[in-house]
């Protein structure tokens, strides 16, 4: 369960750095990065960025691994723009939130196809027989 400083803290971290890493991070392996969200540890001394970009394994991975090198340089310039008592250390991780919502959606395209499944053109319980 995060608090509500702890939220508030996450939030901030993700928007200097998302501003850090547009501005900053002159690495190529990067490409075009989406911080998606910041979980911060209760005592504010680690954080897990979660990091999404389009393109293939590969080149996420690779975006990752970049993040994760430039993490002492984002940490201190983190500390140069926010006040907190205890900078966290940074661990960047691929946001695999996208890619588990994409895998749904093909499965069930799948089993919307299949044979003896409902068709869409077909009344459904929701649907009356005049409308």
């Amino acid at each position: 369960m995060t608090t509500h400083r702890a939220q508030r803290v996450a939030d901030l971290i993700r928007e200097v750095l998302a501003d850090l890493v547009r501005r900053d991070v002159r690495d190529p392996r990067v490409g075009i990065v989406t911080l998606a969200a910041v979980r911060v540890s209760p005592d504010l001394k680690h954080a897990r960025v979660f990091v999404s970009s389009l393109g293939e394994p590969e080149a996420r991975e690779a975006s990752v691994e970049a993040l994760n090198h430039a993490a002492p340089f984002l940490r201190r310039s983190l500390g140069k723009t926010v006040r907190l008592k205890y900078v966290p250390a940074l661990l960047f991780v691929a946001d695999t939130a996208q890619d588990t919502g994409l895998r749904i959606d093909r499965l069930l395209d799948e089993i919307g196809n299949e044979p003896g499944s409902p068709e869409g053109d077909e009344p459904g319980p929701d649907r009356g027989e005049d409308g």
